[in-house]
């Protein structure tokens, strides 16, 4: 993913409201299931990591873009934003590289 097209995904992401909340068990099996269902159907997803969770915000988001095969956008203090693009319902077009 290019800078440019992060900057992008970046814009859209400012409008949506988190989907997700990470709370004190961190991740489970049954949230990685929901972010993955929800990444496949959305494309661009913001999760929030709630205060009483332990888990430091950029591990979370970077073992959720693993197991759910996506990408990290960015994350700003406890809100991750993940991005996978759908290979038959497109709804986002990312500018060329």
């Amino acid at each position: 993913m290019t800078s440019k097209q992060r900057a992008y995904l970046k814009g859209l992401a400012m409008n949506i409201d988190p989907i997700f909340q990470v709370g004190k068990a961190s991740l489970t099996p049954e949230i990685i299931e929901a972010v993955r269902e929800a990444i496949d159907a959305r494309e661009l997803i913001k999760v929030s990591v709630l205060k009483n969770c332990m888990d430091d915000p950029r591990q979370i988001a970077e073992v959720l873009a693993e197991r759910t095969r996506s990408q990290v956008v960015q994350v700003i203090g406890k809100k991750i934003v993940l991005y996978k693009e759908s290979k038959d319902k497109k709804k986002i077009e990312l500018p060329k590289a």
